[in-house]
């Protein structure tokens, strides 16, 4: 391709100091002064309990659009991905493929039908036509328990980011980045609510793929947009993988156990985002079914080309900055992207890509608070504490409260999670959301005769194998990259759940509905649902019953 000027990134030596920052704390003042003054607009419009949760649905199809991407494309699209494809070739892209293929499923079998039958949360679906009050309280435990796990990942992300950019080495100076981000998250919520969250996240997504595209065009034009030239120089940069890089098996192929993992976690990402409790939130923000699903096309487009440019960053990455390097800096193998865009660009390009990253995370963050709040204020607080009879205004309060206390206990896990690559964290949050939620939200929306012993055997079993089979596995103990180096207490060989728990909870699911108790009573329920869910009549009024 001759269209492309020539073009040489500048080399990065292993711990040298990239960046300067004083420019990078302007640039991340300056972000973080924008994205608050949008939340601030935001909460004077914010006075309702559906102002709160959904922005009072109240978003387009394509407003929506943009901010699912922004609500999609975490820390771990951009930082983990680059990183991962960077040191692992063709077995990171894996998760870019994944993350990708799993929006095929929440389109097709979810997105509709819950926009449909909801209200604010996931337990709104699923209680309609099961026992409310333990079918509500297991959908919240299980929301709790998926937010948090993906709010590890974004924390530690941060505090990744925030250590390369402003040189920090030590693990109390991270800590503190953590903390900060976390006392930033809990300030979005308790100021704007969704609305202000939306929008932070539209814009956000609109900054992080342009982003993505001036570095793709920029690493293209490095090699004269020959691809198969960058591949090549991405192999002369990774000495340790050689041509292994863009071939299957350098992560996931050395053993049966290696291979095994990679097909656990294939299974955790496709089938992991049409249960995620944040995502599916997304889809009440927008006034009708239709335009749920025009949000749900907006945004695959989105998500889409973005991933196509995290191949060409993840390889570019290698080439221009080399394993070797990035495995050596502050955060590691999650400062793949903003090291790649000090070479490509200098220290203005780092600053406003690192800045827009870090957006990126406050904007994740705030919208998995507020599901993680409204699940547990309108969850358990309305619908099993106070019956379905507290008022819009007490389930707020609860709900910021909630805020405060997520944000707390997020910052600590995230302080215990640094150093891992978040994409690998947010596949676990994946396979926990695919192990508890997913098989309950479609036995609820396509199988007439699903009963509540089904959904509670499939929640809390799915919840409790995905968890427990994590606790006891190489990521957390056992190897030099867990989470705790020093102690050995793995006896699950997988480092994904998936494969096992996913399975657990669909046949859980089935087991309850066969033997246990059928609810009889519910039939009319069953049909009502199932008719409200393909047709969207009576969609408009609320579901209190």
């Amino acid at each position: 391709m001759t269209g492309f000027l020539a073009y040489e990134p500048q080399t990065i030596e292993p711990g040298q100091q990239i960046g300067s920052t004083t420019l990078n704390i302007i640039i991340f003042l300056l972000f973080i002064g924008v994205t608050m003054g949008l939340v601030i607009k935001a909460s004077r419009t914010t006075q309702k309990a559906t102002d709160f949760y959904t922005g009072g649905a109240s978003f387009s199809g394509p407003q929506n659009g943009f901010a699912i991407a922004g609500d999609y494309l975490s820390a771990a699209s951009f930082l983990g991905i680059c990183g991962a494809i960077a040191t692992s070739g063709y077995d990171g892209f894996l998760y870019s493929i994944g993350f990708l293929v799993a929006w095929l499923v929440a389109l097709l079998l979810v997105a509709e039908r819950l926009r449909n039958t909801g209200k604010f949360t996931m337990a709104d679906v699923l209680s309609f036509r099961l026992r409310q009050r333990p079918v509500r309280m297991a959908a919240a435990l299980a929301t709790l328990a998926v937010s948090l796990f993906y709010l590890i990942a974004q924390m530690a992300g941060a505090g990744g980011l925030v250590s390369l950019l402003l040189n920090i080495k030590g693990t109390t100076g991270q800590a503190i980045v953590v903390a900060v981000v976390g006392v930033l998250m809990i300030l979005y919520v308790l100021v704007g609510g969704m609305k202000g969250t939306t929008y932070v996240q539209m814009v956000k997504a609109v900054l992080l793929i342009a982003g993505a595209l001036v570095m793709s065009l920029l690493v293209l034009a490095a090699v004269k947009g020959n691809f198969s030239d960058l591949l090549a120089k991405a192999i002369e940069g990774s000495p340790k993988a050689g041509e292994k890089l863009i071939e299957p098996g350098l992560k996931y192929g050395k053993t049966e156990t290696t291979k095994l993992d990679f097909i656990s976690l294939a299974l955790a990402l496709v089938l992991g985002t049409a249960g995620l409790p944040h995502v599916l939130m997304r889809f009440y923000t927008v006034p009708t079914a239709k335009e749920a699903r025009r949000s749900v096309t907006w945004a695959i487009g989105l998500i889409g080309a973005f991933y196509i440019f995290t191949l060409i960053l993840g390889f570019g990455a290698a080439a221009y900055v080399g394993p070797d390097v990035i495995a050596a800096a502050p955060g590691g193998v999650n400062s793949a992207a903003p090291m790649l865009a000090f070479a490509l660009g200098g220290e203005i390009l780092m600053g406003v890509i690192s800045a827009v990253a870090f957006a990126t995370i406050l904007a994740v963050v705030a919208g998995l608070a507020i599901t993680a709040s409204a699940s547990l204020a309108h969850d358990i607080y309305n619908g099993v504490i106070k019956h379905g009879q507290a008022t819009p205004e007490a389930q707020v309060r609860v709900s910021r409260i909630t805020v405060v206390v997520i944000g707390i206990v997020s910052i600590i896990l995230g302080i215990g999670a640094m150093g891992q690559n978040i994409a690998f964290l947010v596949a676990l949050a994946f396979a926990v959301a695919a192990s508890a939620n997913l098989p309950t939200i479609l036995f609820s929306l396509f199988w007439r005769k699903f009963n509540t012993t089904g959904a509670l055997l499939s929640m809390y079993g799915g919840l409790i194998s995905a968890i427990g089979l994590i606790i006891f596995s190489p990521a957390v103990s056992g190897k030099s990259t867990s989470m705790f180096k020093n102690a050995d207490f793995a006896w699950f060989p997988l480092e994904n759940p998936g494969l096992v728990s996913i399975p657990i909870g669909f046949g859980l699911a089935i087991l309850g509905t066969v033997f246990g108790k059928p609810d009889t009573d519910l039939a009319p329920k069953a049909v009502e649902m199932e008719v409200r869910s393909l047709t969207g009549v009576g969609v408009e009024k609320a579901i209190d019953h």
